[in-house]
């Protein structure tokens, strides 16, 4: 595959990048609108895979970012914890920190695993619009349930080894676009009883190394040749993704903390329809 068609060019990069950093992090799946915001840009449907790769890159350095006192505690805890973690007697609890981390380790094996042996189906079944639609409203309803009978009372310290597989889960349902990263790991962790902030706040730290591990694969096994100005445009589209996405970290924390998910259910399920309407109207294929 080409890394970019031939038309495609510096303004489909930097709304790309932009739709990016406004969706990657919200419970409405980023790859849903960049599958369909694709085909309406002048250059085309799709940007390439590294381009994808980089883009998502930079989201996730917006995330370290705004976590790095959580990240470099819980690397450190984790570091610390390796030469014992066998050692220690049934019952002898880790450092929460430690802890919280060897759950993270934990809940990126699931889409590690099902992201390389399904990548054949991820490229082309799971990309269909009707698809992408029915998860788009069906995980909206889920969404709308989980908040409104989870008893959002439990922390990220108290989280066990079943809700680290479990959230792991929930995490490579992203694998379908549609289903939302974010949106899938918060709605079980609503389930699971956790805070809307505990849920957001663990989604994004769960999301760190299997997105870090996807960028990394994509630029070092599925290297596609790249112009100088071609670098440009996904360096530049990067740099919006990492600026926006900072700015709409900052405002979900903050939105979390006072209200709950009830827009992004019924944006969700707006689009979900809309998609559907394109669909039966011919607008879309």
């Amino acid at each position: 595959m080409l890394f970019m068609h031939a038309t495609f060019g510096w303004f489909d990069a930097l709304i790309l990048g932009l739709v990016q950093g406004l969706t990657e992090f919200l419970p409405i799946s980023s790859s849903a609108h960049l599958r369909i915001l694709g085909p309406l840009l002048p250059g085309g449907a799709d940007p390439g895979a590294a381009f994808t790769a980089i883009t998502q890159l930079g989201t996730e350095l917006a995330v370290l970012i705004y976590f790095r006192h959580d990240v470099l505690r819980m690397l450190q805890a984790w570091w610390r914890s390796l030469p014992v973690v066998g050692q220690r007697q049934a019952g002898q609890a880790l450092p929460v920190d430690a802890r919280v981390a060897w759950l993270v380790v934990l809940g990126t094996i699931p889409i590690s695993v099902l992201g390389l042996l399904l990548r054949d189906v991820i490229e082309t079944s799971f990309r269909t619009l009707a698809l992408t639609a029915t998860m788009l409203i069906v995980f909206a309803l889920i969404l709308a349930w989980a908040e409104r009978t989870g008893r959002q009372e439990r922390r990220i310290a108290e989280l066990t080894v079943k809700d680290g597989i479990l959230l792991g889960f929930a995490q490579a349902m992203a694998l379908i676009p549609g289903v939302s990263r974010s949106g899938g790991t918060i709605t079980v962790g609503l389930l699971l009883g956790l805070t809307r902030e505990a849920a957001a706040r663990f989604s994004f730290l769960l999301a760190i190394p299997a997105v870090l591990l996807s960028g990394f694969y994509m630029l070092l096994f599925k290297r596609e040749p790249m112009t100088g100005e071609q670098w440009a445009m996904t360096l530049a589209a990067t740099a919006v993704a990492f600026v926006v996405g900072y700015a709409v970290i900052v405002w979900f924390m903050r939105l979390i903390s006072t209200k709950g998910f009830g827009f992004f259910v019924v944006y969700r399920i707006a689009l979900g329809l809309l998609i559907f309407l394109g669909i039966y109207a011919g607008w879309m294929h």
